[in-house]
């Protein structure tokens, strides 16, 4: 801003939007006093450097509104986990399955983690056939990214996502 800027030359905009051309800083300083207004180095890395006459307090003013907007309209992403057994009874799988509904309609990624205990390890056909059962119900509105991983020696795994 103001004294602070380096560059010899620099692409100079008018406080309306329309360029003045390429000009020597000295000159744009002079524009700017002229104006009663600041000189503000909007682009540094260009070549040369864009620097626009305008109000300092105004542009700060309206670049944090941006970033508010910005942030209001992101919406983030969370990682839901359910936790599975692969000898689970109907109506817990009933359960974990409206709540992956609920997550995923409302926006999430949905991580189905189905741990086996003891001689369940040797019956991973059984896990594997849980999870893909799970996927299956929700292929209406999500679909499984990567398949089942194996997590250690116990823990098989799916992330489930929304389609687009």
């Amino acid at each position: 801003m103001n004294q602070e800027i380096t560059a010899n030359r620099v692409r100079l905009i008018w406080a309306d939007g329309s360029q003045a051309g390429i000009v020597s800083l000295r000159e744009a300083r002079t524009f700017a006093e002229e104006e009663g207004l600041d000189l503000v180095e909007i682009a540094p890395m260009a070549k040369p450097p864009v620097c626009k006459i305008i109000d300092y307090g105004k542009y700060r003013y309206e670049l944090t509104k941006k970033q508010k907007d910005a942030r209001k309209k992101q919406h983030i992403v969370h990682l839901k986990r359910i936790q599975l057994s692969p000898n689970i009874d109907e109506h817990d799988f009933q359960v974990k399955l409206a709540a992956s509904r609920r997550f995923i309609e409302s926006g999430h990624r949905v991580k189905a983690m189905l741990f086996m205990r003891g001689r369940q390890v040797t019956r991973r056909d059984l896990a594997e056939e849980v999870l893909t059962r799970l996927a299956t119900e929700l292929s209406d509105i999500a679909h499984p990214e990567g398949g089942t991983k194996l997590e250690g020696v116990n823990n098989l795994s799916m992330v489930l996502v929304k389609k687009k």
